[in-house]
């Protein structure tokens, strides 16, 4: 794009306000998905997916870009480009599963090694004497541009020039580790199989909404009180129908509750709210994991572990990891109006089954389209998908708390109840969407 379409771009993003176009137009949907989804750092997978040499797993890095994440024999893990280097059919059509021996095309059968380098191509003596070099890097299947693993969560991204994934993460990368730190192994693994939500909205809204803590109590309000309701009616020995309806009111916390939280935010666009105190930070720590947690680490370092508490964590633009649950959510672009939202449950290895159990009940009663709480913000966002195309106002405002965000170091920090999310986020935004990051 030339600079003068870099101006259009650069004016839909102010310090306070965006415009709507950035949710509404088709065009600069596209342009997102070259420049912020070709540039990034995308959660791929989780290297338990395929523990095993020839196990793999698929997916797209953006709307439309297949890659293969496979294991080699020699215990390292690929990320490559889904294409046969001959005819470009996909090489791998199921979601995972494990390959023996090699890769193989089912199209000519041209067959490579797991790590991508060409292996076999059939019929061979057709190619003599034609210039073409059956050993060409270019008969490989393509790596992608860079793709690396921290403690077991793989990324990748389409551009050679992105900054290393430690540097990437930066400040947000003690979220990963808080995460695996609370198994008392130090890892974690997926457990089950992945929960698909289709969206039809825009993509960002999602993201925009896992730390505005302006709209729970207004949007969960019903939900909450349901549930606060039933809560009354419980006997004190009815504990595990107690333990299941009791995730679900800090949802309606107050105003004053959310804004001590406090919200962080990172270069790159991420930011989590929480770290002191979240709405996950009173949940019950059952006496198996506890002990296992002090035989591991030891009572300071555990207490440590425990008081490092966030709700949602942002790794912009494709991942969202909930360290207290052990649950991530996963974006997955499909249109300027649609997007699917994947839901991932991670057991902590050395933890007793209950901590499973919680996470998987979690994402049940809060993530699943058959939940109690994503349905509402489904609702909402659906609303704005449709509102958006109004001529009423042309424009979003993004204020509250403006000019009141403190740098500290590496990341700037807010009140809870402020617009930092959005501020961190749109910068990140405007910054790929016009080369400067």
């Amino acid at each position: 794009m030339d600079a003068k379409s870099n101006k259009l771009i650069d004016e839909l993003v102010e310090p306070t306000r965006i415009h709507k176009s950035v949710y509404t137009d088709s065009s600069i949907f596209e342009l997102e998905m070259e420049r912020i989804w070709g540039q990034a750092w995308i959660f791929i997978g989780h290297e338990s997916q395929i523990p095993e040499s020839g196990d793999f797993f698929t997916t797209n890095i953006n709307h439309r870009e297949p890659v293969l994440m496979i294991r080699d024999k020699e215990d390292c893990i690929h990320v490559l480009h889904n294409r046969c280097a001959h005819k470009g059919a996909k090489i791998v059509e199921e979601r995972n599963g494990n390959v023996r021996g090699a890769l193989r095309c089912g199209y000519h059968g041209w067959t490579y090694n797991f790590d991508g380098s060409i292996l076999n191509i059939p019929n061979e003596e057709g190619y003599k004497d034609t210039g073409f070099d059956v050993k060409g890097s270019c008969n490989n299947l393509q790596p992608l541009a860079q793709s690396d693993c921290y403690r077991g969560f793989v990324f990748a991204t389409l551009s050679s020039s992105t900054p290393p994934l430690k540097e990437w993460l930066g400040g947000a990368i003690e979220c990963i580790d808080n995460l695996c730190d609370r198994a008392p192994e130090g890892e974690v693994e997926l457990a089950g199989g992945i929960l698909r939500y289709d969206h039809p909205c825009n993509w960002k809204f999602i993201l925009e909404n896992l730390n505005d803590t302006m709209h729970p109590m207004v949007v969960h309000q019903s939900i909450v009180q349901a549930a606060e309701d039933y809560i009354k009616t419980l006997p004190e020995e009815a504990t595990e129908h107690r333990s299941e309806a009791e995730i679900i009111p800090p949802f309606g916390a107050s105003y004053t509750n959310f804004e001590n939280s406090g919200i962080t935010g990172f270069p790159f666009g991420h930011h989590y709210d929480g770290g002191k105190t979240s709405i996950h930070a009173d949940y019950t720590v059952f006496p198996a994991y506890h002990e296992a947690m002090m035989q591991a680490y030891g009572e300071e370092r555990t207490r440590e572990i425990y008081s490092f508490n966030t709700h949602n964590v942002l790794y912009y633009p494709s991942l969202t990891i909930k360290c207290a649950i052990q649950n991530i959510r996963v974006i997955r672009p499909i249109s300027v109006d649609r997007f699917v939202v994947e839901s991932w449950s991670f057991r902590l290895k050395g933890a007793p089954e209950e901590m499973l159990q919680r996470t998987v009940l979690y994402s049940r009663l809060i993530n699943s389209s058959m939940g109690m709480v994503g349905p509402d913000d489904l609702e909402v966002y659906r609303r704005m998908q449709e509102g958006l195309v109004s001529s009423g106002s042309d424009w979003i405002e993004y204020h509250r708390q403006y000019g009141r965000d403190k740098e500290l170091g590496d990341r700037v920090v807010g009140g809870g109840t402020s617009d930092l999310d959005m501020r961190t986020q749109f910068g990140a935004w405007k910054n790929y969407m016009t080369g400067n990051l």
